[in-house]
């Protein structure tokens, strides 16, 4: 069996990419959007960490959290934002046998990404991909048109102008 390991530095500064089992034509992220970010939100009141940029698809979401000083416990905190979700959720997936057999849910992807943020280059690198995930992907022409992500909040900080990031390429990067 694979040895998973992960990043434990405490109070670091991470990058997740989180998906869905099924990506494939499936929007659950934002029809339940609201659901999520009260998720999100429960577990932030119990074990708090801060949130630098975040972008939500239809199928996987992308974001960075600051941990507190001496706490490097994230994957207790993606179980209890994904277990509640799950259990939020109407049971309307499709389950695999393997699944069935183990009682869990077919919403989320097993594993998940995470990359721990090395310097200031590294966290505005992805800052930026975050935020120009929704053009990549065709769903808007320009990042500020995509209502599920933290770009507004960086445009209200006069980190980017609203045109940044149209689909013919991104015009500028953060600013620092």
């Amino acid at each position: 069996m694979p040895d998973y390991r992960r990043a434990t530095t405490p109070g670091a500064t991470f990058f997740f990419t989180v998906n869905l089992l099924e990506r494939h034509g499936n929007d659950l992220l934002i029809r339940e959007f609201d659901l999520l970010r009260r998720c999100i939100a429960r577990v932030r009141g119990r074990r708090p960490f801060e949130t630098i940029a975040w972008v939500v698809m239809p199928e996987h979401l992308h974001c960075i959290w600051r941990l507190p000083d001496g706490d490097a416990d994230y994957p207790t905190r993606w179980r209890l934002i994904r277990r509640d979700f799950s259990r939020a959720c109407p049971h309307t997936e499709r389950r695999s046998a393997v699944r069935r057999a183990r009682g869990e849910r077919g919403i989320w992807q097993r594993r998940y990404w995470e990359h721990q943020i090395r310097d200031d280059n590294d966290l505005h690198g992805h800052i930026d991909y975050i935020h120009y995930n929704p053009v990549k992907h065709g769903h808007v022409v320009r990042a500020a048109d995509w209502p599920h992500s933290s770009f507004g909040r960086y445009v209200a900080k006069g980190a980017y102008p609203l045109n940044w990031a149209a689909a013919s390429g991104r015009n500028a990067s953060i600013r620092r």
